[in-house]
């Protein structure tokens, strides 16, 4: 059950009259449009077998920590929303004491997790936000626009509750040019597909049963065919309009705070076969699996 210091806390960010307060502890806003993507990822990150997975599994090695720390600086004393939190990972990787700490999700079973770790939580859709303009001091969505129909929307959506000088992070989104397979490339990549796409070293162990692996890729909405993904304009496009300076750091997922020094880390082996074979440099930006963005959002 929400406390009722941050019940208050959340009607004064929201606009309280498209809240439900009653939904069995979690606040709830009316979701227009339940599209099958929605549910599929409603389903898997609230499932109570493989919610506690994800939490403790994914998103939250050291190098994630490091990157995200340097990239966000402390969330002490901050108002920090966090849009498509799932079970928490983000915040129990680099912690801090915001003043606000606001998780966003589409699964209840998420949230009632997140809840635990210290997150006000609000069962909401990331395309229709129910939060006041320039309320936080950092957005965040990591691991969330290739999850949700319209990303560019999402990241207006995000943007708009940035206050004057803070930021809007976004990160482990796959950059669509490192996944754009052509010839002998996206054959090797169609053969692999013929196993999940989670037998892959490191993730073998996490995703046994046919039911956890259909609905884990279910939830990829923008990952399934080559061309699926996030570009650079995507960013620029959506965010210099609305007032934002942006930086963009293409990367590998094993790479920390040294992202800000120039080094965006070195493809994985598993990957650099499809991405030779479809005349890619396996150890160029361009072929990096994704994409971490801040953008600032620029004083009145």
């Amino acid at each position: 059950m929400i406390l009722p210091e941050n019940k208050q806390i959340l009607k004064d960010l929201s606009f309280n009259s498209e809240i439900d307060w009653d939904t069995g502890g979690i606040p709830t806003s009316q979701v227009s449009n339940w599209t099958q993507g929605m549910r599929a990822n409603a389903d898997f990150f609230g499932h109570e077998s493989y919610r506690d997975k994800y939490l403790q599994t994914e998103n939250c090695s050291q190098a994630f920590g490091e990157r995200w720390q340097a990239a966000s600086g402390s969330w002490d004393d901050k108002v920090a929303i966090d849009i498509g939190c799932g079970p928490g990972n983000l915040y129990a990787t680099i912690g801090g004491t915001p003043q606000v700490l606001i998780g966003v999700d589409i699964s209840r079973g998420a949230l009632e997790q997140a809840m635990q770790l210290g997150y006000i939580p609000l069962l909401a859709d990331a395309h229709d936000l129910p939060l006041v303009d320039n309320c936080a001091d950092i957005v965040t969505l990591n691991a969330v626009l290739h999850h949700c129909d319209d990303m560019a929307k999402v990241l207006a959506e995000a943007a708009r509750l940035v206050r004057p000088g803070g930021v809007l992070i976004t990160d482990e989104d796959p950059q669509q040019t490192a996944w754009h397979h052509k010839g002998l490339g996206l054959l090797v990549n169609a053969a692999r597909k013929q196993f999940p796409m989670y037998w892959l070293p490191g993730r073998a162990s996490l995703y046994r049963s046919r039911q956890e692996r259909a609905l884990r890729l279910a939830t990829e909405i923008h990952n399934h065919q080559p061309g699926d993904g996030v570009t650079l304009d995507l960013y620029r496009d959506t965010l210099v309009p609305l007032g934002f300076e942006i930086e963009l750091y293409p990367h590998n997922h094993g790479v920390g705070a040294e992202l800000f020094a120039g080094d965006y880390g070195r493809s994985p082996l598993k990957y650099t076969l499809a991405q030779m074979l479809s005349g890619m440099n396996p150890n160029s930006p361009e072929a990096a699996q994704s994409v971490m963005c801040i953008a600032r959002k620029l004083a009145v």
